[in-house]
């Protein structure tokens, strides 16, 4: 009896996963917060990179102990930088 599994066309040929709705609305979410607690001064930009950038490191931590080596470790992470450098536009120059 063969395996439903190997009969499936290899990981590396198949189309991405959809992007997980849930996900992207909390990120959303949180972004804005960011952006509007800094537009009401309740918080500094800098203060709000740390945040984000503590949590980037919190994320690699977390996949380092679960010996995670993806694309999703990986995504996630470049998400959260993408936001550092959001924030880091809002920096007076």
């Amino acid at each position: 009896m063969t395996d439903a599994v190997s009969n499936q066309i290899p990981e590396s040929n198949s189309p991405a996963p959809l992007p997980d709705a849930h996900g992207q609305a909390a990120l959303l979410l949180i972004e804005s917060l960011i952006h509007t607690l800094i537009a009401r001064s309740v918080i500094t930009v800098p203060d709000a990179i740390e945040v984000v950038e503590v949590a980037s490191e919190v994320r690699r931590d977390i996949g380092a102990d679960r010996a995670e080596m993806d694309a999703a470790l990986a995504r996630s992470i470049t998400l959260l930088e993408n936001i550092s450098q959001s924030l880091r536009l809002d920096l007076p120059g």
